[in-house]
């Protein structure tokens, strides 16, 4: 089997999340036995759809798709001279997902079997709070409407507005209260029956991070997610030495090696791959085998589309580490409608295992139809 082309494709409009727009790019390797994998990966698809076609596309051309390694490391290569923890690593990621799409359509088989196999019956999931309700203003009524739908842990954010005004330098005494308020009326109204993570979008400094943890502790959330930037892991490792709560880390870090600098400072306690973002499942696999060297939970980010969606759902299926998967509702119920051939929704608080073969879906041709689809393929 051959590689015989790489095609992208990009609709006009993707979704809002925290930082505002985001797109997606999808891509999907065309081979010459009439096998076509899809992968994934966001937020800039301009700029990731340049580094496709342009610069990765030309190299795939004649290979044979089930070398992934090979192939990883090849593309791996062509970027690495000139940096490529940025749109190269997001590119990368999404023509892996494609070729493991392949590699699991040739062997009859769902990505997760090809992983080792399941876990586990069904994924555990939390929602993160992008939502029709507003966690700000109705903590417990968003609790409560997940709590209906079986699901026990959430994500919410609620120091960003805070830290938007004091560019995350200072937080008073007032900001602080308005900071906890969501969660400790959770707490007052519903107790310990839902987990609750906390995101910082990596916004504060690290003496800021540090009260702001220590002032959550009391209200037990279930991890402390990306309180500084990740340019200098080690202020995570004195931040971690500054509170009890677990903190996790980070979509942001791309590939196993930046992974290794994180858990050789002992900063990290949950382990948090982006698929769409590290590498691939080629490399989320090694991340994920990494944390378990080191007796750590994984819980994969899972914020961007509906093709990332399932190949996260199929590489949770096969972690022995799995803490629990990432998942929103405003997604898979409104945002991703119509966009594959098949939908993939939680039960009971968990996601079912993913059919297969490959990642067992294609997008749908009605939908690529419409006017607000680019396509562009290589060779043209």
């Amino acid at each position: 089997m051959k590689i015989t082309a790489v095609e992208t494709v990009r609709l006009r409009k993707g979704l809002r999340v925290h930082a505002g727009p985001i797109g997606w790019l999808w891509v999907r390797i065309h081979t010459d036995e009439g096998l076509t994998g899809l992968g994934e990966t966001y937020p800039h698809p301009s700029s990731e759809q340049a580094v496709v076609l342009d610069r990765l596309a030309p190299l795939l051309i004649g290979r044979d798709p089930l070398a992934i390694e090979r192939i990883w490391a090849v593309l791996f290569l062509e970027v690495a001279y000139s940096g490529w923890a940025g749109a190269e690593m997001r590119a990368i990621s999404a023509l892996d997902i494609a070729l493991w799409d392949i590699l699991g359509q040739a062997s009859s088989l769902p990505v997760y079997r090809l992983l080792g196999g399941p876990c586990r019956p069904s994924i555990p999931v939390y929602n993160t709070c992008y939502d029709h309700i507003d966690f700000l203003t109705q903590p417990v009524e968003i609790a409560r409407s997940l709590l209906e739908m079986g699901i026990r842990a959430m994500k919410i954010w609620p120091f960003d507005a805070v830290a938007r005004e004091t560019s995350g330098q200072s937080i008073s005494p007032a900001q602080m209260k308005q900071g906890l308020a969501p969660l400790e009326a959770i707490r007052a109204e519903l107790g310990d029956s839902i987990d609750v993570a906390m995101e910082f979008h990596g916004y504060w400094s690290l003496p800021c991070a540090i009260r702001i943890a220590q002032a959550l502790e009391p209200l037990d959330p279930m991890w402390l997610e990306e309180m500084l930037p990740q340019d200098n892991l080690s202020a995570y490792g004195q931040l971690a030495a500054a509170t009890r709560l677990p903190l996790c880390l980070s979509e942001r870090l791309m590939t196993l090696w930046q992974f290794r600098d994180l858990l050789e400072l002992r900063a990290a306690r949950i382990v948090m791959p982006d698929l769409a973002w590290c590498g691939g499942f080629t490399q989320a696999r090694k991340i994920a085998a990494l944390a378990e060297a080191h007796y750590l939970p994984v819980a994969p980010h899972n914020c961007g589309g509906p093709v990332l969606h399932w190949a996260s759902a199929h590489f949770a299926a096969a972690l022995p580490n799995l803490r629990i998967l990432e998942s929103v509702r405003r997604h898979y119920l409104d945002e991703y409608d119509g966009l594959l051939d098949r939908t993939l929704v939680p039960a009971s608080g968990s996601l079912p295992l993913p059919p297969g073969p490959g990642l067992g879906i294609r997008l749908n041709p009605e939908r690529l139809a419409r006017p607000d689809v680019e396509l562009r393929r290589f060779p043209q």
